[in-house]
C-alpha cells in the first residue's frame, strides 16, 4: 500500500525574539546568522560579505 508524501517545508520557521540576519557572502550565495557575532566568522572568509534587508 502507498504512502502519502510528506509535504515540503521551503520556509523557516519563526522564532519568537530572534531575528535572521541575511548576509550576502559573494554573489551568490546568501546565508542567515542568528548572532552579530558569528559575522566577524565569515568576515576573514569572506572579506567582501554584506549584510543585506
Amino acid at each position: 500500500m502507498a504512502r502519502k508524501k510528506k509535504q515540503l517545508i521551503l520556509t523557516q520557521p519563526v522564532r519568537k525574539g530572534i531575528k535572521a540576519i541575511k548576509v550576502r557572502l559573494d554573489q551568490r550565495t546568501v546565508i542567515t546568522l542568528s548572532d552579530l557575532k558569528k559575522l566577524a566568522f565569515w568576515k576573514e572568509r569572506y572579506p567582501q560579505a554584506e549584510v543585506i534587508p
